[in-house]
């Protein structure tokens, strides 16, 4: 494939004036605008977008009801932020997010501007409510790139950044690499799960313990079912606040509202990003008010809270409902699942296809009697993908994290499938270089 003139010149601009410490290139893409499903490049040509900017555009580019919200509040915005004075947005952002999240008894919403600060701040609220310090997150897991939400997730810890000193890493069962062998393997790493972290909480000295409802980054893992339900009765067990991270993989991308509904739990806190913006910045916790309500001036962002991203962020919850989107995703994610597990009766190398909803993992694998994972075919085949006009990225080092807008059609699933099928059989037979994907190395 050849890069437009263009898009040559806008990467070549990007190399030299944008810092790569903010970077995770999977090939080389530059958008010029986006619609719908479809996201289209620099020079003209359109590409069928199977991320959602990591979930982040999940009602999709260009949403008629996310534009009007955003142009209504921009025309008189009530100054720039939450900050030192209310504006009806955000007390109604705030109002509309405790009756849109279950929950029990007096909670409080804090608002910031990504997940990462969101999970920060509750790490940090937790510690300072509870008077305890040690915090349990799990292996393969992400919560954020700043602060203690950096220093708890080991997505980045395994990468080399430095760790919270009181943090404990427990296992995450996965269903496709169960860590206990047994005639049982699965209800064996479940149990061996638990019991890890009912050893760790007995101690009494921790705050908090932050789970991701589907392992997302770490390799798109779902957990057995009963795993969330054993895990909340275990922190009940011990008086421990159970936080779920439902930024990348709640508000309909599972097939149900709240990802954590999979299981049937009701945490106490829950904490939000990507989606509820829309495309814009914005990020929530809702957690007791005992927990969030104070020390006041603890967490500061001056924009947090805007009139313009809280205006967005009550239509985006709006919408979910009116268009009944977690129905729509349940819909579209069996059609999109069927599509792949037709490609993996033919294909020697692809190891797994499991999915709730619109959240998809795709595991690759060197072959299916090992189930070795093989992250140079997932570095080859995303680039593949992306030549055949589709973008996609891997996620675990080898699983591809198929995560379109939420409002992605029959027609499209149907081409997604097709696209994905011939770039994962022209990666496994060599007809990706390693000299053209080594410029972009993901994660």
């Amino acid at each position: 494939m050849t890069i437009s003139p263009q898009a040559q010149a806008l990467l070549d601009r990007d190399a030299k004036a944008v810092a790569g410490i903010e970077k995770l290139r999977f090939f080389p893409i530059a958008i010029e605008k986006g619609k719908g499903s479809w996201l289209t490049e620099v020079g003209g040509r359109k590409l069928l977008d199977l991320s959602s900017t990591w979930t982040a555009c999940g009602l999709g580019h260009g949403h008629p009801k996310i534009i009007e919200a955003m142009v209504r509040a921009a025309q008189s915005p009530a100054g720039a932020g939450g900050l030192s004075a209310v504006h009806p947005d955000s007390v109604g952002f705030a109002e509309d997010l405790l009756a849109f999240t279950p929950g029990e008894g007096e909670r409080r919403v804090y608002f910031g501007h990504s997940g990462t600060d969101a999970n920060d701040v509750v790490f940090r609220a937790a510690r300072q409510a509870t008077g305890k310090k040690r915090i349990v997150t799990f292996k393969l897991g992400y919560h954020g790139g700043l602060g203690v939400a950096m220093k708890v997730s080991d997505v980045h810890i395994a990468a080399g950044a430095e760790a919270d000193p009181d943090l404990f890493l427990a296992t995450y069962p996965n269903p496709f690499r169960p860590h206990v062998a047994g005639d049982d393997p699965i209800a064996a790493s479940v149990a061996a799960s638990i019991a890890e972290i009912d050893r760790e909480l007995a101690k009494g000295d921790v705050c908090c313990l932050m789970a991701e409802p589907i392992l997302s980054d770490g390799g798109m893992i779902i957990p057995p079912k009963g795993f969330l339900t054993a895990l909340q009765a275990t922190c009940r067990k011990h008086g421990v606040l159970l936080a779920v991270d439902e930024v990348k993989m709640g508000l309909g991308r599972a097939g149900v509202m709240h990802a954590f509904q999979l299981d049937g739990i009701v945490p106490d806190i829950v904490t939000f990003g990507k989606l509820i913006g829309g495309g814009l910045p914005l990020s929530a916790a809702v957690a007791p008010a005992w927990v969030i309500d104070g020390p006041a001036a603890s967490a500061l962002l001056t924009t947090a809270g805007n009139p313009i991203c809280t205006a967005v962020g009550r239509q985006v919850m709006r919408t979910l409902v009116e268009e009944d989107i977690p129905q729509r995703s349940a819909r579209a994610g069996k059609r999109f699942v069927s599509g792949l597990k037709e490609l993996m009766k033919d294909s020697p190398v692809i190891g797994d296809v499991r999915a709730e909803g619109l959240a998809i993992g795709l595991e690759l694998v060197t072959d299916k009697e090992s189930n070795t994972p093989d992250r140079a075919l997932a570095t080859k085949v995303v680039y593949r993908a992306f030549e055949l006009g589709a973008v996609v990225h891997y996620v675990g080092g080898n699983v591809l994290e198929i995560t379109p807008p939420l409002i992605i059609n029959d027609e499209e699933i149907d081409l997604a499938v097709d696209i994905l099928g011939k770039a994962i059989a022209d990666a496994a037979a060599g007809k990706v270089s390693d000299e053209a994907v080594a410029p972009y190395a993901g994660w």
